[in-house]
């Protein structure tokens, strides 16, 4: 989670919702990091979890990522959880739940409700207060500047 939460102030840096995700094989390797990229990339599907997902898949030359556990400093959209979904990960780590937007607990239950084709463990809180604290303080300073 460290390594996410370096990715997410990386983001912030570039002016991004600062959200940071590292996707881990079942061995414990790092498969691949990244921040949001939403607008550097002009992408509205850049967030840090479809990247991640994205690299792994070239990473294991596979768009089935069984057995991967997907790290995020922010509960994942349903956007992205719909993507855990299709690549199949095995697990889901993450630190601040999103109560407006989140995917899997706080407003939905993608990936855990038994709708699709595929369920994955998912366990929140992880440094939450820390992962929390990066969007607060964004969201302050960009408050501050008038956005």
């Amino acid at each position: 989670m460290r390594l996410a939460i370096r990715e997410a102030v990386n983001a912030a840096a570039l002016g991004e919702v600062p959200v940071g995700a590292v996707l881990v094989s079942a061995e414990g390797d790092v498969l691949a990091a990244a921040g949001n990229r939403c607008i550097v990339a002009h992408d509205p599907a850049g967030h840090a979890e479809l990247l991640v997902l994205r690299a792994g898949g070239v990473r294991l030359r596979n768009y089935r990522l069984a057995g991967v556990t997907l790290y995020a400093t922010l509960e994942p959209c349903p956007m992205c959880a719909a993507a855990m979904v299709h690549a199949r990960i095995a697990r889901l780590a993450f630190g601040a739940a999103d109560p407006k937007g989140g995917g899997v607990i706080s407003r939905y239950r993608i990936g855990r409700d038994g709708c699709l084709n595929h369920l994955f463990a998912v366990q929140g809180g992880l440094l939450a207060e820390e992962c929390g604290a990066l969007l607060r303080e964004f969201f302050r300073n960009r408050r501050g500047q008038g956005c």
